[in-house]
């Protein structure tokens, strides 16, 4: 069985997230992705715990939870680049790279002869990706970036949180690296439109992707809510600027949502909620109406579904094809028949641990599928191979 993206060769010096999430999703497509790590201590992340991979015993071992989310199917090589030593092996692996990926501040890989112009010279067919904070230019160029603070200068968390009149009110980022894991998702997007371009040309190019940009970009409708009207939008809780009812409501063991996204749906709901006359009230008929009048409705519906369990509303609701679910924590999530049918925890043998579960991908490919060949690697693993393979070297 091959896979999409079988012979490609990818040069991973990136850490922590952003980079490493694009790396990791080509590796899943079949590239073999080469992470290049500082000896002795490696990415960042793999100091990031606990939690640690336990092994068969429950004992922790070094391996951080948070290094094996973003590193599957890699293999590793530490690499000094800071010396002329590795310098001359990173260039000598970038002769027969397709893809190199980066995160290092602006300019922060020149000092050491491997930045783009320099590597391009050496292989013009290479696809460079930086990804920095800001970018490779304007004031903050020079700036460190990370997601928490991205979130934040970005206007992610001024649309995160309860509103100001309610209880707990402020703003608050999202409770995953969100900026990083879309700046991953667009590099590996990058990449694959340069190689195809490449294809054409027969040449490389520099990508140089910024998480304030992507963040700015994945505001989506609510750029659009400001751009078309001049006002920011303001924090919503759970609610939603454009749609109601779209939120979370209580039950009578806890809470759930509802999500409905067109007046067919709420009809549907008004008669399960013993409540038709809803649909045809004229302050609630319609989207826009709902939108205009949600501190009428949403106190109504709120009235009504504490006298029914979550379990009850999802089941009723469901049946009648009105969007909703319950609120699952983590151990749900992994246990809810539909995650355990798509086959979304993944296990593979690890070299300390006996055997890693992880997240699996979520690209499902007809005639190419993800395969899984490679755990999150240790530090160094694979360094003898890599010269091989990649190099020649005997070993």
């Amino acid at each position: 069985m091959t896979s999409a993206l079988d012979g490609l060769k990818v040069l991973d010096l990136s850490r922590v997230l952003a980079g490493p999430w694009a790396g990791q999703t080509l590796a899943d497509l079949g590239a073999d992705v080469v992470k290049v790590e500082r000896p002795g201590c490696g990415d960042d992340t793999r100091a990031w715990g606990p939690p640690y991979l336990r092994d068969a015993e429950g004992r922790d071992t070094s391996e951080a939870a948070y290094f094996l989310s973003a590193n599957r199917n890699k293999r590793s090589i530490a690499i000094d680049f800071t010396q002329p030593a590795g310098q001359e092996t990173v260039r000598r692996l970038v002769a027969s790279a397709d893809v190199l990926i980066e995160n290092f501040k602006v300019g922060g890989l020149a000092a050491y002869g491997l930045d783009y112009a320099s590597l391009s010279a050496i292989n013009p067919r290479l696809i460079y990706c930086s990804i920095t904070g800001f970018g490779q230019d304007g004031p903050y160029a020079e700036r460190a970036g990370y997601d928490f603070m991205i979130q934040a200068v970005g206007g992610l968390m001024s649309v995160t949180g309860r509103a100001d009149d309610e209880v707990g009110a402020g703003p608050v980022k999202v409770g995953v690296a969100v900026t990083d894991i879309l700046t991953g998702l667009y590099a590996s997007n990058a990449v694959l439109a340069a190689l195809a371009e490449r294809e054409r040309s027969g040449l490389g190019q520099h990508i140089d992707l910024a998480l304030l940009d992507v963040q700015v970009a994945c505001l989506a409708n609510q750029s659009l809510n400001y751009l078309s009207t001049g006002k920011p939008p303001e924090r919503m809780g759970n609610a939603h600027p454009n749609i109601v009812p779209y939120e979370d409501f209580p039950t009578a063991d806890g809470d759930f949502i509802l999500t409905i996204g067109n007046d067919g749906q709420f009809r549907r709901f008004c008669e399960v909620a013993g409540k038709p006359e809803w649909a045809d009230e004229p302050r609630f008929a319609t989207n826009a109406q709902r939108v205009g009048n949600r501190k009428v409705l949403i106190p109504l519906i709120r009235q009504i579904t504490v006298f029914r369990t979550t379990a009850q509303w999802v089941s009723a609701l469901g049946a009648a094809g009105v969007p909703c679910g319950p609120i699952n924590n983590l151990g749900q999530v992994f246990e809810d028949p539909q995650v355990v049918s798509r086959g979304l925890k993944v296990s593979m043998a690890h070299p300390l641990a006996g055997q890693v579960d992880l997240v699996a991908n979520p690209i499902r490919l007809s005639r190419t599928p993800v395969r899984y060949r490679n755990a999150p690697p240790l530090l160094d693993q694979h360094a003898e191979e890599v010269r091989r393979d990649w190099l020649g070297d005997a070993e």
